[in-house]
C-alpha cells in the first residue's frame, strides 16, 4: 500500500489532540453527546467524544509548542495546503498560512519562536517565525530540486542543542541530517524503504525512524552519526511516541491493526497491542497515531478507518490491557 493512500481519515489525529491535551474539558452530558451525532452513508452513526475544530483538507500532523499554548497543524490534502495555528486554551484557529506542498513533518524550536514544516514534493523544509500568535515564512532549507526529482520530505525531528534537523523521505528512502545554521545537508543515509517519520529519544542520543516501506524502526546514533541497528515491527509502521525515560517506544502499524511496544534497552518488541474492534478483524483499522497520557499509564491509539481511539492501560509494560474505545468524528471534504 503506497503511503499517499493510507490516511484518508487522518482528522482522527485531532481527537488525540483534544482528549490528550485539553485536560479541563467539562464532563459531557447525554444531551451534549446526542447533539453531535453524525449519520454515515452506511446507516451507522457516530457520537464523538470531546469537542472538534474545523480544519483544512487532510490534516496529517500536530505539533505542540514548548509553552503548550499553541498547536500547529499541517493540512496536506488535494485542495489548498496550509499550516494552521491553534490557541489550545481558547480552542480557536488564530492564524493560517498557505504552503505550496506539504507532507506530515512539523517541529517547533525549543524556544517556540520557529516552526519547521515539511515541504513534501517541493523537496524543501520551511522555517516559519512564530510571534504573537502569528505565523510567517522565515526562510527555507533546500534538499533538492522540486518534483519530479524524487525526494519527498516526510517526518521531521529537531535537536536545537546541536543545530541538527533530521528528515526522512518517502521517494528516495533516506534520512537527511541538516545543519540549521548553515542550512546545509551534512549527511544522507539510505534507510531501505519509504520513510514515514522520526523521533528523538528524551536524551537526544538516539533517533528512531519508521520505515514504512521496510516494516522496521531504524535506530540512528546521533553522537556517532550512524545507523546503529533496526527493529522489525508490523506492516507499514508510521507514528511513534516514547516514554519519558526513553525505555519504551510505541509504534503504530497501519496495515496490521496494531501497535508494537519496543524496549529500547533491548531493542526488541516486547508486546503487540491489537487495536481493532474485534480480535480477528482483518486489516483495515488503519492504526495511524499514538499518544501517551501525562502519567504514562494510558496509551491512546487512533484507528483512522474505524473512526475511534483504542485505549490501553500500559502501566505494566509487557502486560498491557485494553480499556475500550472512544468514538471519533467523521470528517468530510475540507472540514477536517
Amino acid at each position: 500500500m503506497k503511503m499517499n493512500w493510507i490516511i484518508s481519515r487522518s482528522h482522527i489525529l485531532l481527537n488525540i489532540f483534544l482528549i490528550g491535551l485539553i485536560v479541563n474539558l467539562d464532563a459531557q452530558t447525554s444531551g451534549d453527546i446526542e447533539s453531535q451525532r453524525i449519520s454515515l452513508p452506511n446507516g451507522w452513526s457516530l457520537t464523538p467524544a470531546g469537542r472538534t475544530l474545523n480544519l483544512g483538507d487532510l490534516p496529517l500532523n500536530i505539533a505542540i509548542s514548548p509553552s503548550k499554548k499553541l498547536a500547529a497543524i499541517t493540512n496536506n490534502g488535494q485542495s489548498d495546503q496550509s499550516i494552521q495555528l491553534v490557541d489550545i486554551e481558547k480552542e480557536i484557529v488564530v492564524d493560517s498560512v498557505s504552503i505550496g506542498k506539504a507532507w506530515l513533518g512539523l517541529a517547533f524550536s525549543g524556544n517556540g519562536k520557529y516552526l519547521y514544516a515539511s515541504g513534501g514534493n517541493d523537496n524543501m523544509i520551511l522555517r516559519y517565525s512564530i510571534s504573537n500568535n502569528h505565523i510567517s515564512v522565515y526562510d527555507t532549507i533546500i534538499l533538492g530540486k522540486p518534483w519530479p526529482e524524487k525526494i519527498s520530505i516526510a517526518g521531521l525531528a529537531l535537536d536545537d542543542s546541536k543545530n541538527r534537523l533530521y528528515a526522512v523521505t518517502k521517494e528516495n528512502n533516506s534520512l537527511y541530517v541538516v545543519d540549521t545554521k548553515s542550512k546545509k545537508i551534512i549527511w544522507k543515509y539510505d534507510i531501505g524503504g519509504e520513510g514515514y517519520t522520526c523521533l528523538l529519544s528524551p536524551d537526544h542520543k538516539t533517533l528512531y525512524a519508521t520505515c514504512w516501506g521496510c516494516d522496521k524502526v531504524i535506530i540512528f546514533d546521533t553522537d556517532q552519526q550512524k545507523i546503529s541497528g533496526s527493529v522489525n515491527v508490523g506492516d507499514n509502521p508510521n507514528d511513534m511516541c516514547i516514554s519519558g525515560s526513553g525505555q519504551y517506544l510505541f509504534v503504530a502499524n497501519a496495515n496490521d491493526n496494531n501497535v508494537s511496544v519496543i524496549d529500547t534497552r533491548q531493542n526488541k518488541v516486547i508486546e503487540t497491542l491489537n487495536t481493532a474492534l474485534y480480535p480477528e478483524t482483518p486489516s483495515g483499522s488503519t492504526t495511524n497515531s499514538v499518544a501517551l497520557s501525562s502519567d504514562e499509564k494510558t496509551l491512546f491509539i487512533a484507528n483512522a478507518d474505524n473512526n475511534c481511539l483504542s485505549v490501553f492501560d500500559v502501566s505494566v509494560p509487557g502486560r498491557s490491557k485494553s480499556k475500550g474505545f472512544i468514538p471519533g468524528a467523521k470528517g468530510y471534504g475540507n472540514k477536517g
